[in-house]
Formats: C-alpha cells, sequence, structure tokens
C-alpha cells in the first residue's frame, strides 16, 4: 500500500479528478467474467474505501446502472465527456464504500493487489506469483483484511444496514 496519504486520481480527460484521503481497506484483483467484461481485459483492480475519504477536485462523474452477477446491479461513475470509470458502488454497501479503478490514480503502481478472486475464471495466460494471496471465489474478510480494515468497515455497519433495510423496503 502507499506510505503517503493523500493520494489523488482522474479520468482520461482530467475532467474528473478524486483525492483518497487514506489507505483503502482492501485491493481486489478480480478474474470474474463480469469484470473481465466491463473492463474489457483479464481482471478489474479496485480498491475498497469508504466514500467520505474520496474527495471531488473536479467535475462530478456521472453514475450509471449496470448489471452485476448478484442481479442487485452496481453503480459506475464515468466521466461525462471521456467515459472513463473511476469507481463503482455495489449493492452490498452502496453508496457508503467506492471500488476506485486503481488504474486511474495518477501513480497505480502504490495499490498493488491484496488479494486476487475469482480465481478459477481467470485467464489462463495470467500468472499470479506464488506469494500472492488467491480465491477461486471470494474469502473471508477475517483472512486477508487488516485489523484496520476490519474496524473501519466495523464502523459503517449500521450505516449499511441501513442501506440494505432500505432496499428491502423499495422491493415491497
Amino acid at each position: 500500500m502507499a506510505s503517503a496519504y493523500p493520494i489523488e486520481g482522474r479520468c482520461d480527460c482530467g475532467k474528473v479528478r478524486y483525492r483518497m484521503l487514506t489507505a483503502p481497506l482492501v485491493v481486489h484483483c478480480c478474474h470474474c467474467r463480469w469484470c473481465q467484461r466491463e473492463t474489457g481485459a483479464a481482471f478489474a483492480l479496485n480498491a475498497m474505501i469508504e466514500t467520505d475519504r474520496v474527495i471531488s477536485l473536479g467535475d462530478e462523474p456521472e453514475v450509471i446502472v449496470a448489471p452485476s452477477s448478484s442481479g442487485a446491479g452496481q453503480r459506475i461513475a464515468r466521466c461525462r465527456d471521456c467515459a472513463v470509470a473511476v469507481w463503482s458502488h455495489y449493492a452490498g454497501s452502496g453508496h457508503l464504500t467506492k471500488f476506485v479503478r486503481v488504474g486511474t490514480l495518477d501513480n497505480p503502481d502504490v495499490l498493488p493487489p491484496d488479494v486476487h478472486i475469482f480465481t478459477a475464471s481467470k485467464q489462463p495466460w495470467v500468472t499470479l506469483p506464488d506469494s500472492a494471496q488467491s480465491y477461486a471465489e471470494f474469502y473471508e474478510r477475517k483472512d486477508v483484511w487488516s485489523q484496520d480494515s476490519i474496524d473501519r468497515f466495523e464502523s459503517l455497519r449500521p450505516q449499511i444496514e441501513t442501506y440494505r433495510a432500505s432496499l428491502q423496503e423499495q422491493k415491497m
């Protein structure tokens, strides 16, 4: 992880700029077929962070709803001009967390993946280092996240539960 925060990122044209104030909770390298299709690449590299720890420095992105394997969809924030995706909000924690696209950081080298997930569907030509934490599907949080990240996420839990309850009420 990067040792000095804040760090910044942007879309291709630079109209959408953001600053991550702290380290993310976790950095996922997802090899699922949905991420492959969505990115047009072999995987997606996302830094999960609390939304209030990311501040806008430029134009606000347009948020579109895209399908997801869960069926709940994801909200993808894209620049209105160049259409680069800068982050997503997944249904699990909704607007409370952002999954920042690491490739949009000014220096993406500072956030290598903590874990590779859904490797059962990774491209066969992608070779993971022997030292990489990897899971055929997903993992137990306690097996991957630092205690600080677990504590930070737990502090969001009441808000996440409220968000999930509001989704249930909308279905009724």
